[in-house]
């Protein structure tokens, strides 16, 4: 296992609405940081982010359960996030796993997440959840 991608993992792990300095610790000045929903360039556009992320929702937790570095400086990480949100799901705990591509010389400078939107937000929104499970009843 990588000793970059387990610290990586236990220090972002902790982070939460009041340490969100501690991203420069973790992220290069040109951070490149990918996911389904948004593309963000730099560490004071992932300090926003993060910050608007963390306000929005009433809890977040990541369980990692997977290490693979690929190569030097290039590894994957595999998580489940766990959240509440007040307006989703009837503001009861919603799972998404994923996966974390890194790219990182001393510090991650590309982080790619990847990760099923809907099961994160799409078929917890009260119309739309309704007409994805319908789809999804029908695709089966």
């Amino acid at each position: 296992m990588s000793d970059f991608l387990r610290q990586f993992a236990e220090r972002f792990a902790a982070l939460d609405a009041g340490n969100l300095d501690q991203l420069g610790e973790l992220y290069s000045d040109d951070i490149l940081f990918r996911d389904p929903l948004h593309e963000v360039r730099g560490l004071p556009a992932l300090r926003g982010y993060f910050g608007e992320l963390y306000a929005n929702i009433d809890q977040l937790h990541f369980d990692f359960h997977g290490y693979d570095q690929v190569s030097d400086g290039e590894g994957y990480l595999r998580w489940t996030m766990t959240y509440r949100h007040p307006r989703l799901a009837a503001g009861r705990p919603i799972r998404v796993d994923g996966c974390s591509h890194l790219l990182w010389w001393d510090k991650v400078y590309q982080h790619r997440d990847y990760f099923d939107a809907g099961a994160l937000l799409y078929e917890h929104l009260p119309v739309l959840g309704r007409v994805i499970a319908w789809l999804k009843g029908r695709l089966a």
